[in-house]
């Protein structure tokens, strides 16, 4: 049986310190030791107020070969902190708060590289839920429902971890609904897929204040403004591992991309409002997803967006037009949606207390809940 691996922190941080020996404890086949001096197996540092600092002492440290092994933690997430990460060779990074989960996967995994024969107690890895956000048609509000799920999932106390991508093909606007100049999109990830993993994809993404992860879409046309379907699926299959829910902003398009997502997704929440071409379009797309075969009905829930009681199209004519039930009505605010899309900010701080953000939190509720939808809530929902 091979000895357990040595374990040095360096952190400064209180509060995630203790979290950190609390998980390495349970993780077992590893020991802290508290020599500053020897030689370590796994050395987690903490990159703080000096970042620079920490990382000088980083690579005194690698010269001297004192670490076989590097994760590093940080409350600071700017891409150029990800980035020197990245060039230090750390194997992972952990954002704080610190992911029980995260840190227990990555434990888990150095035990296996290191043919470790102790048998830890098995950490189930994460298997994220994909909601892909798909537009019946152009202008029906799916960046605002995207946007607004996402943040709202984040709000839910049993969530650690959100992403949102923003799969426009060109010129999305999840940077403009959460005020946020991001520095890498998805193209990064296209240019750079042999360098898929944990450590590399969270350089690429931008936490945003609200503590989503965001992914935008390219903000200019490059000969390279291109990804594949095979390698939205590699991406998507990495992201799960690594967050509770990916939310997907997916557009309008039908393509080789957005059909590879529809087909991987958890659950499509498509978007419309009560006008007779959304629904017309919407019945096309139904008999679309018969024909290929995916997404199964029961993972497509109707969402009408910009609900109004008195539309001269009911709920109940728009059920039988569809032969669907509408799962969720998200009310009609101008003021409040325009006022969050100027100001760059979601519903939920712009208008915490109105209608329509409460329509966001009661439906992620559903959704962040047991993962399950309420059959008798749905149907009770769909009437008001």
């Amino acid at each position: 049986m091979i000895s357990s691996l040595s374990v040095k922190l360096e952190i400064n941080d209180t509060k995630t310190k203790q979290q950190l020996e609390e998980i390495i404890a349970q993780a077992g086949g590893f020991r802290i030791t508290g020599n500053n001096n020897g030689a370590c197996d796994l050395l987690i540092l903490e990159i703080a107020d000096e970042p620079d600092a920490a990382f000088r002492h980083l690579a005194s440290i690698q010269s001297a070969n004192l670490a076989k092994h590097v994760f590093l933690t940080s409350k600071r997430t700017e891409s150029d902190i990800l980035i020197r990460a990245l060039k230090a060779g750390a194997k992972e990074f952990f954002t704080q708060p610190i992911s029980t989960t995260e840190v227990s996967s990555a434990l888990l995994k150095l035990l296996e590289q290191n043919g470790d024969r102790t048998k830890p107690a098995r950490v189930e890895p994460r298997q994220g839920k994909i909601i892909d956000v798909f537009g019946s048609k152009g202008g029906v509000g799916t960046t605002t429902v995207a946007v607004n799920v996402a943040t709202s999932l984040m709000e839910l106390g049993n969530i650690q971890s959100v992403a949102l991508i923003d799969m426009n093909l060109l010129f999305g606007e999840i940077p403009l609904f959460l005020n946020m100049d991001p520095a890498f999109d998805w193209v990064e990830v296209a240019r750079n897929i042999s360098r898929l993993d944990p450590t590399y994809l969270m350089s690429i993404f931008t936490k945003h204040s609200s503590g989503i992860h965001v992914l935008p879409s390219p903000s200019k046309i490059a000969t390279d403004s291109f990804i594949s379907a095979e390698v939205v699926e590699q991406l998507l299959k990495l992201m799960q591992s690594m967050f509770d829910y990916i939310v997907i902003d997916s557009g309008q398009a039908i393509d080789d991309t957005s059909m590879k997502i529809l087909e991987v997704s958890d659950l499509v929440l498509m978007v419309g409002v009560l006008s007779l071409p959304c629904l017309i379009k919407i019945k096309r797309l139904q008999e679309t997803f018969r024909m290929v075969g995916f997404p199964r009905d029961e993972n497509v829930k109707i969402v009408m967006n910009r609900y109004n009681k008195k539309s001269d199209i009911s709920l109940k004519e728009a059920e039988e037009s569809l032969k669907r039930t509408i799962f969720w009505t998200i009310p009609n605010n101008y003021q409040a949606t325009m006022s969050a899309i100027n100001q760059g900010k979601p519903l939920s701080v712009i208008a915490g207390g109105s209608e329509i953000a409460k329509s966001f939190t009661d439906l992620t509720a559903f959704l962040g809940g047991s993962g399950e939808i309420k059959k008798e809530k749905r149907a009770f929902w769909g009437l008001i």
